[in-house]
C-alpha cells in the first residue's frame, strides 16, 4: 500500500488526495502555489471546506455573494503566527485569488450542512507546545473538535530540527468512544531548509500495515489507520498541516503500548 503521495514541482495544484484516491470515506486534501495575482476555482459540491493560506494572503470567495479579502498575515509556513483560514459548508463555489505569492491548502470531508461560511480568526486559534526536550513541537489549532463544522479537524504542526513528532507514536482508528476515535488523516509536509527531508512511518499492531517513507518538501503521507510518527534529521525544521475527519468529529487516541513509557520520562 503506497501511502505517499509525492509532490508536482511547478505553480498550481501541486498535490491532491480525493476520498477515491486514498481509498477511504471523508478526508480530502489539495495543495496550491498562486503567484501573485493567480487564482483557482475549485468545485467541491456537498462537501465542506477548510481553506488554508499557510502562507501569503488571498482573497477567498465562498459563493455568488460571500468573499473573504486579504486573508492571511504570514509570509512563510515557518514564521511564529498563525495562518489566514476560512470554513464553507459547501465548496460549490469557491474561488481562490492570490494577493501576494500564497500556499493554500484546500481541506474537505463530507457536508452541504446548514453551517454559516465564516472567516477564522488567527487570534481565535489555540496555540499550544506539546512534548519536551526532543520530543517539543509547536502546535496551532485551526479547526479543532470545539470550533463548529461537520466532519473537518484541521492542524498544523512545527517540529524543531533533530525532534520527532506525532510521538509517542498514536493511533485514531478505532470507533471506540470515549478512548479512541475513527479518524482518516493526510500530513502536508515542508522542510526548510526545503532540499530536506524527513521520515514517517504508518503501522498496525499486527504490522498489516508498515510501510516507512522519505518524505520531501510539499509531499502529502496518508494516514487510513495505525500509528504514525514523524522524525526530523538534524539541520531541518518541519512543517506539517494535518486534516483529519471521520464518523464522528472527536479526536481521542491511543498510544503505542511499547512506547508509552518515554512520556514519563
Amino acid at each position: 500500500m503506497n501511502l505517499l503521495v509525492k509532490a508536482r514541482r511547478q505553480p498550481g495544484e501541486i498535490v491532491r488526495v480525493t476520498p477515491e484516491s486514498a481509498g477511504w470515506r471523508f478526508v480530502g486534501f489539495s495543495a496550491y502555489q498562486l503567484p501573485a495575482g493567480e487564482a483557482v476555482t475549485v468545485s467541491l459540491p456537498g462537501r465542506e471546506v477548510c481553506v488554508v493560506v499557510m502562507a501569503g494572503r488571498a482573497n477567498v470567495r465562498v459563493d455568488a455573494s460571500t468573499e473573504f479579502r486579504d486573508v492571511g498575515n504570514r509570509a512563510a509556513v515557518f514564521d511564529d503566527a498563525p495562518p489566514g483560514a476560512v470554513y464553507a459548508p459547501d465548496g460549490a463555489g469557491l474561488r481562490i485569488t492570490a494577493l501576494t505569492y500564497a500556499e493554500i491548502g484546500v481541506a474537505h470531508a463530507p457536508g452541504g450542512g446548514s453551517l454559516p461560511p465564516r472567516c477564522i480568526d488567527p487570534a481565535s486559534m489555540q496555540r499550544s507546545v506539546r512534548g519536551k526536550g526532543a520530543n517539543t513541537r509547536y502546535v496551532c489549532d485551526i479547526l479543532p473538535q470545539t470550533e463548529p463544522a461537520e466532519h473537518l479537524l484541521v492542524v498544523e504542526v512545527r517540529t524543531p530540527s533533530g525532534h520527532s513528532s506525532s510521538y509517542p507514536p498514536h493511533k485514531h482508528d478505532t470507533d471506540a468512544l470515549p478512548t479512541e476515535s475513527s479518524l482518516e488523516e493526510t500530513y502536508y509536509h515542508r522542510l526548510s531548509p526545503p532540499q530536506g527531508f524527513a521520515f514517517q512511518r504508518v503501522y498496525t499492531d499486527d504490522r498489516s500495515l508498515d510501510e516507512s517513507v522519505a518524505v520531501e518538501d510539499h509531499d502529502v503521507v496518508m494516514v487510513p489507520r495505525g500509528y504514525h510518527p514523524v522524525v526530523v534529521p538534524y539541520g531541518y525544521e518541519s512543517y506539517y498541516l494535518n486534516v483529519m475527519a471521520g464518523p464522528r468529529r472527536e479526536w481521542h487516541f491511543r498510544n503505542d503500548p511499547a512506547h508509552e513509557w518515554i512520556i514519563d520520562r
